[in-house]
């Protein structure tokens, strides 16, 4: 498995975390299809002017052949200001009650805020 983390310094930019979250709502349903993908997390650091994203990938060669959706660079109005690739050493997943981490987060319906007892049901 591969990890890969990139953010940008949203200092000198016009967008914001919080102006970022409409980006996130239209582009992420575009980033469940990707074969070997097997997660995408959206990051922020409000008070740093940072945001990013944290990508989990099967494989090197999953990760080099995917076809990704539109970059967020355009509307921020630069490169990414940093990218690094990490070889995943080890993975634990705790016990939770949510059905998925999927769909999770204030960008998406604020479902992360909610806790586990108030996750909707199906």
């Amino acid at each position: 498995m591969k990890a890969m983390i990139a953010w940008w310094d949203l200092t000198d930019s016009q967008q914001t975390a919080s102006s970022l979250r409409d980006f996130i709502r239209k582009e992420s349903e575009h980033w469940t299809g990707i074969p070997g993908l097997l997660l995408k997390v959206w990051l922020s650091d409000p008070e740093a002017g940072r945001w990013g994203a944290l990508l989990l990938w099967e494989s090197e060669e999953a990760a080099r052949a995917a076809v990704l959706p539109r970059s967020p660079a355009e509307l921020i109005g630069h490169p990414v200001d940093f990218r690094a690739w990490f070889d995943v050493e080890a993975t634990a997943e705790g016990v939770h009650s949510l059905r998925s981490l999927g769909g999770m987060g204030p960008a998406l319906d604020g479902l992360a805020l909610m806790g586990a007892e108030e996750y909707p049901a199906e």
